[in-house]
């Protein structure tokens, strides 16, 4: 589903990326005020459904009048250097590759100008009933492009 105004989301993109502002709280973090590294793959998440959301695309919407979605197949992450509470990072995010049914993106979580995480991602665009991959509508894909 195509979302109608684009002032809801978060975020904005600059050149072919889309940077989404994440604050770190308490509950982000271990003991010792460190990010666990398991919330670096959630921030990455919501900075992937922000960027979808600023392009006009609406999941929830998508999901519920034609049962499909993007699912991620498969991600790889490294850690460069730790997050702490209180920081603000900026996450990034932006098309590598859109193929028929799927979409590789390339993400960075940032904390000023120091990188700390890279996460490449390959998402399908699934049938949620059938549980196979279609192709990625044409209105999403197009929309998509802004950030290849």
């Amino acid at each position: 589903m195509i979302v109608d105004s684009l002032s809801v989301a978060k975020g904005e993109v600059i050149g072919k990326e889309f940077w989404f502002p994440i604050r770190i709280y308490w509950e982000d973090t271990d003991a010792e005020g460190i990010v666990y590294f398991a919330n670096y793959l959630k921030f990455a998440e919501r900075a992937r459904t922000e960027c979808l959301r600023y392009l006009g695309c609406c999941q929830s919407e998508n999901l519920a009048q034609t049962k499909a979605g993007f699912v991620v197949q498969h991600c790889d992450i490294d850690y460069l250097a730790p997050a702490y509470l209180d920081d603000l990072l900026q996450v990034s995010c932006s098309a590598v590759k859109i193929g028929g049914a799927s979409v590789t993106l390339h993400q960075e979580i940032k904390r000023g100008n120091d990188l700390l995480t890279l996460v490449n991602v390959k998402a399908v665009y699934l049938d949620l009933e059938n549980k196979k991959p279609i192709r990625i509508p044409r209105e999403i894909a197009q929309r998509l492009e802004c950030i290849l």
